[in-house]
């Protein structure tokens, strides 16, 4: 079993809020954390919607249910019965002790078009995705806190990395998916995963059975990793009615998928380029989509660019939950063509730029981009980092500074 690097947080906000949900892509490892919590605490009982027996009762009366069942409750797959979100928040307004309900669920259950009634104030959301770098590693990482807090990374020469990089993104972070040492077993599991999420979990929430095209624009999307959502290119690829794209898309998202990475809006006086990028959750998942091996990733530089970008995207994304920060993630591109890969925000304005190099070398000229951003914000630029191949740290001036790609993922 992995410690989850959310463990803390999540027990925290139990302390203070009388419901957390812990949501995320299926098969991240929610259940295993949330019963592990809920034998910490005395008294939980823990249930699960996967049971057709206890979703059966759920169903039939969930406002009774909730009323008659003594707490704290741990309910898992809450997505499966979303009037138990109305009849939760009744019940915990009527009770706002800390820690009473404990949930878990494979869909973004705040997206559902089922649920009218918010928990807003009333509940704690922490998602979780497949491990992180640090979690496999047993370590919490503290990157993005090191990076606003202006922490300087000592220049030297970082440990080889192991396994190596293109085995890190083939493998990805599921846990079943890493326990499957052979390449031909893990993509099999891979092949199941799709087949289940898009067969069951997508289709009951859609309520419909034309979803046919939903691989192609899956294989699609993992074929763009990294690249501006245009909806109208797709929609002429594919072939598909843009309303149906637009719905497939945000189906994805809904179960953790697919992820958007907005961009930043600020505005400084450019035109800024307004479209999100899109990543998939797993950069193993998106690999096996893609047909991409790791031989092919040794050979092929071109190929091992985008999923490059996409693993950092997901290990920024997944430490953004832990961190004490807790900035926002988003990308930045002027229609002039300046563009940072990444950009972190956090509470207050201030900013960190980050670029991802796939080869090894580090130019000074590679730092433009990142000049240009900190010109356009003053005070309001904490720094800007190239994470790269290579093993060296090295310092670019004040503020601008190459890192190995390991440094991703140390601890304290």
């Amino acid at each position: 079993m992995y410690q989850r690097n959310l463990h803390h947080h999540i027990l925290t906000a139990l302390g203070d809020t009388p419901v957390v949900l812990v949501n995320g892509p299926r098969q991240a490892g929610k259940s295993t954390l949330v019963q592990a919590l809920a034998a910490g605490r005395p008294g939980s009982i823990y249930l699960t919607l996967d049971d057709a027996t206890v979703l059966s009762a759920v169903a039939h009366d969930p406002a009774g249910w909730v009323a008659r069942t003594p707490g704290p409750l741990v309910i898992d797959e809450v997505q499966k019965v979303p009037e138990l979100l109305p009849a939760i928040k009744i019940s915990v307004d009527r009770d706002r002790q800390p820690g009473r309900f404990l949930l878990t669920g494979s869909a973004n259950i705040l997206l559902l078009p089922k649920i009218s009634e918010s928990l807003a104030g009333r509940m704690d959301v922490c998602t979780l995705w497949p491990l992180s770098q640090g979690e496999l590693a047993a370590t919490k990482e503290t990157f993005i806190d090191r990076l606003f807090n202006r922490e300087s990374f000592a220049p030297g020469t970082a440990a080889p990395m192991e396994p190596g990089l293109p085995s890190r993104l083939i493998m990805g972070g599921f846990p079943e998916a890493l326990s499957r040492r052979d390449d031909a077993r893990r993509e099999a599991w891979f092949d199941a995963y799709l087949t289940t999420l898009l067969q069951r979990d997508v289709r009951d929430l859609a309520n419909i059975e034309g979803l046919t095209m939903m691989p192609r624009l899956l294989m699609l999307l993992a074929s763009r990793l990294g690249g501006l959502l245009n909806i109208n290119e797709l929609t002429r690829t594919l072939g598909m009615p843009h309303s149906t794209l637009t719905r497939y898309l945000s189906l994805l998202e809904l179960v953790f998928l697919v992820r958007r990475v907005p961009p930043w809006s600020v505005n400084l006086g450019k035109r800024l380029v307004k479209s999100p990028k899109i990543y998939l959750s797993d950069t193993g998942l998106a690999a096996r989509l893609g047909g991409v091996t790791a031989e092919r990733l040794e050979r092929d530089p071109a190929t091992l660019g985008p999923l490059l970008e996409n693993f950092v995207a997901l290990e920024l994304l997944k430490q953004t939950g832990w961190s004490r920060l807790r900035p926002s993630l988003h990308h930045y591109r002027t229609q002039a063509g300046v563009e940072v890969d990444f950009l972190l925000e956090a509470p207050g304005g201030r900013v960190v730029g980050i670029e991802v190099k796939s080869s090894s070398r580090v130019q000074d000229r590679d730092f433009d981009p990142l000049r240009s951003l900190a010109r356009d914000l003053g005070d309001r630029f904490v720094g800007g980092f190239i994470l790269h191949r290579g093993d060296q740290s090295i310092s670019f001036g004040p503020g601008l500074t190459a890192l190995p790609l390991q440094k991703l993922w140390e601890g304290t």
